[in-house]
């Protein structure tokens, strides 16, 4: 039986987010899935989100809004794709008609577009649908959120910070999941680099919501981006017991705190991270999320020297079976640094090659547009890069090194190219590369002072070029 803290029909009547279905469970079952969307915990007591969507399609099959969270969360997870996925096509369908057939609010009308266009790769124009729901209903948490997500995947920095900002004043401490806001706003604020407001407004959100792992999250961000080493690892160690059960982001905080030993060139301390927690629920999961932060570390660690390739092996596990989905070029990047990384060939080729024939017919799909002239040189440069041409992953990557944002993600975790960009240009046998190199970490050195990492790699740098 559902809490009767959750919202029936009346509850999202009177709160002017009205739901067009009769059935009390099947709101309140909507409610409990949104809660714990926003909140990234699974929460079993439910039956988790899968067992309350099944609960709320038994209570009301024709529940619009239900298809809509239920459909609308497998396609911003970005694990899978209406081109590959007959399921997941068929659900999106069944939503779209079932809108038709209904007499639903406008509002509802905006959320199945919303979907639909981002079923076909269309995101901006998803959250722009999103955002206009937000004009007239700004205390639709989904419409946040999952504009929030698209801007996220789209680079959209800006946008993700001002979306928050606009709804803030219409929400009251009241309301069911108000504190969460602070870490969804703290986030935009950090990518926009405005560090002590995003840190004072994440632990405000702490401060009434301790277990809040997104706030947590922007917290580390912060600490990542100044390279406060000794600051993050404090704050993991004692809110880790708020923010491990939050399933669908505690891989992530991990993957944050293993970056701070990383940084320090701690790389067993990291490793420890990455074998106990990070691989471990990266393969429970199979979420992208998770998936695409071991990709990552696993890179990383090898830029750093240090030898990770049986572990290329058990990962490729898990990204082998989605080198052809295409959702988002952040995620194939990510994919392609596994199969290289286990000397898999025929993935490596079968990637490229499929996103190659997605290029040359984008239809309106933004990430496929977007490949032609930044997804496929970057695919290339790593390909390169592997190969031991540095200077042709240095001439691939360097006429787009600030578009690498529009790839989404975060600043961190974009960063992982922006290193690669630096020991490819000191890897490289031509001088300009090599002065090119120098010129990278200064950059860096002064957004980021006190950064080991950088230290690290200036005295590389000057070591191979003296």
């Amino acid at each position: 039986m559902i809490p009767a803290s959750f919202r029936d029909c009346k509850a999202w009547q009177k709160e002017w987010l009205p739901l067009s279905t009769t059935s009390d469970e099947a709101c309140k079952l909507y409610d409990a899935i949104l809660t714990q969307y926003v909140t990234w915990r699974n929460d079993q007591s439910l039956g988790g989100i899968e067992g309350c969507i099944a609960a709320m399609q038994a209570a009301d099959p024709n529940f619009v809004m239900g298809h809509v969270i239920s459909t609308g969360l497998e396609l911003v997870g970005t694990g899978s794709s209406v081109l590959l996925n007959e399921r997941l096509a068929s659900a999106l369908q069944r939503t779209v008609e079932l809108a038709k057939a209904q007499d639903i609010t406008p509002r509802e009308r905006l959320h199945v577009r919303a979907m639909e266009q981002f079923s076909k790769g269309c995101l901006p124009k998803a959250c722009d649908l999103w955002d206009e729901i937000l004009l007239e209903h700004p205390t639709d948490m989904l419409a946040l959120k999952f504009a929030h997500d698209g801007f996220f995947y789209l680079g959209y920095q800006t946008q993700m910070r001002d979306s928050v900002a606009r709804v803030l004043p219409h929400w009251k401490p009241h309301m069911p999941l108000y504190s969460y806001l602070k870490g969804i706003y703290s986030f935009g604020l950090l990518e926009t680099h405005f560090y002590d407001q995003a840190e004072k407004i994440a632990k405000e959100g702490l401060a009434l919501t301790p277990d809040d792992a997104w706030s947590v999250h922007s917290v580390a961000h912060v600490h990542e981006m100044r390279a406060e080493v000794d600051k993050g690892l404090k704050f993991m160690e004692t809110t880790e017991k708020d923010w491990e059960g939050c399933d669908m982001l505690a891989c992530h905080n991990y993957w944050h705190w293993a970056l701070y030993f990383i940084e320090k060139g701690d790389y067993e301390a990291a490793l420890k991270i990455y074998d106990s927690q990070v691989f471990h629920r990266c393969v429970s999961s199979g979420a992208m999320l998770d998936t695409v932060d071991a990709c990552s570390m696993l890179y990383r660690l090898q830029m750093e020297g240090v030898s990770v390739k049986d572990r290329w092996r058990e990962l490729q596990q898990v990204t082998q079976p989605h080198m052809e989905d295409h959702v988002l070029l952040f995620n194939d990047l990510h994919f392609l640094m596994t199969s290289l990384g286990a000397e898999d060939q025929a993935s490596t080729q079968r990637l490229l090659e499929s996103l190659q024939q997605l290029v040359e017919a984008p239809r309106e799909n933004h990430q496929h547009q977007l490949a032609r002239v930044v997804g496929l040189p970057m695919c290339q440069a790593l390909l390169e890069y592997d190969q031991g041409n540095f200077s042709k992953a240095v001439e691939l990557l360097q006429p787009i090194r600030y578009r690498f944002r529009e790839i989404g993600g975060s600043d961190a975790q974009r960063d992982v190219f922006s290193q690669l960009l630096i020991h490819a240009a000191m890897k490289s046998d031509k001088k300009q590369h090599q002065r090119l190199a120098r010129c990278l970490l200064v950059e860096r050195d002064a957004a980021r002072p006190n950064s080991s990492l950088t230290d690290r790699l200036i005295q590389r740098a000057n070591a191979l070029h003296c």
